[in-house]
């Protein structure tokens, strides 16, 4: 069955880095588009990065840019998000996502999620 499997969250000091991970099985990887998402206590899910099908293009939440990196690594069938100069209010629930096509921000065209992995930023 569909599997993405998010890792690499946990608990940083404000500065730090963290690079999560998710690992994808049970389709074809290749052709969809991956995004990253995040959701903070009491606050809606959000937006945090898309790279699409080859890896060559990518979209960012614009209050990121500059500090998170998304790519992709097809013959590992993994997406990944380097987050850098980590504040605590980038503390949330982090989650992958797959929709076939281009690349979008829109979580209602994702069709594959991941379970999510931690990320906590202490000030």
């Amino acid at each position: 069955q569909v599997q993405l499997v998010e890792s690499g969250g946990g608990l940083v000091q404000a500065g730090g880095s963290l690079r999560l991970s998710c690992a994808a099985s049970g389709f074809t990887f290749s052709p969809y588009a991956m995004g990253w998402f995040r959701q903070a206590p009491g606050k809606e899910r959000e937006f945090v990065a898309a790279v699409s099908w080859s890896g060559g293009g990518t979209v960012y939440a614009d209050s990121l840019k500059g500090r998170f990196t998304i790519s992709r690594d097809n013959a590992k069938n993994t997406v990944y998000l380097q987050m850098n100069s980590l504040k605590p209010e980038d503390t949330a629930i982090y989650y992958c996502a797959a929709k076939r096509g281009g690349l979008s921000s829109d979580y209602g065209l994702f069709l594959y999620w991941g379970q999510g992995t931690q990320v906590t930023v202490s000030s």
